[in-house]
């Protein structure tokens, strides 16, 4: 099948992006309010976009009445994020944050989770989440009812476990962040496979020998 994503609806172009570009990290993304609340939300339209800057990006669309979301009211105001990585522990609590609630309602409170002072950054990272990752405002894009962040990362908090025992890698046995795909369906990463990739020497080898 083909589809014309000049002509097809913006709900069939989501439908169709989505589905098939996955699966996608979520961000638990936490904020400051004005008068210092706490407000934490996740993001799947999430990645890293550079590490020299440290950058990451964040595409977060306005509510369906055009109102712009507590988060983006946030950081327009700070210039400041935090974005939480998300395993299976903090899976649900994730869901919760992500409900419709009032601007004065404290989501990390609310989805039973911990707010922890951060290093550099007004805003409180989730104790529970086994990478926080402190940001600035970069750049904000304005792009229709998107605005395209893109925040510098100028602190890490890794819960040690996450690591090997010489702190430089990730143990994938003990980090395992969840994704989204599409809808309610979602994947972690607990069948990971190492798959080294080949020397261009053994590529042109073999397709000598099959010639």
């Amino acid at each position: 099948m083909d589809f014309d994503f000049t002509q097809i609806t913006a709900q069939d172009r989501y439908r169709l992006l989505t589905n098939f570009i996955g699966p996608r990290p979520i961000a638990l993304v936490s904020t400051l309010s004005e008068n210092g609340q706490d407000n934490a939300a996740p993001m799947s339209f999430f990645n890293v976009f550079s590490h020299d800057p440290a950058i990451v990006i964040l595409g977060i669309q306005t509510r369906p009445d055009g109102q712009e979301k507590d988060t983006v009211r946030n950081i327009r105001r700070s210039h400041e994020f935090v974005v939480n990585m998300v395993d299976m522990a903090i899976a649900d609590a994730m869901l919760i944050c992500g409900l419709s609630v009032a601007p004065d309602v404290d989501e990390i409170s609310l989805a039973g989770l911990t707010a922890l002072p951060s290093e550099k950054v007004a805003a409180r990272r989730v104790k529970e989440s086994p990478c926080a990752m402190e940001c600035r405002v970069e750049r904000l894009i304005d792009f229709e009812r998107r605005v395209i962040v893109l925040g510098e990362v100028v602190h890490m908090h890794v819960r040690r476990d996450c690591l090997d025992a010489e702190g430089r890698y990730v143990d994938p046995d003990r980090y395992q962040p969840i994704a989204r795909l599409h809808a309610d369906n979602y994947i972690t990463s607990d069948r990971q496979f190492h798959m080294p990739g080949p020397s261009l020497s053994s590529v042109l080898d073999r397709q000598e020998r099959s010639a």
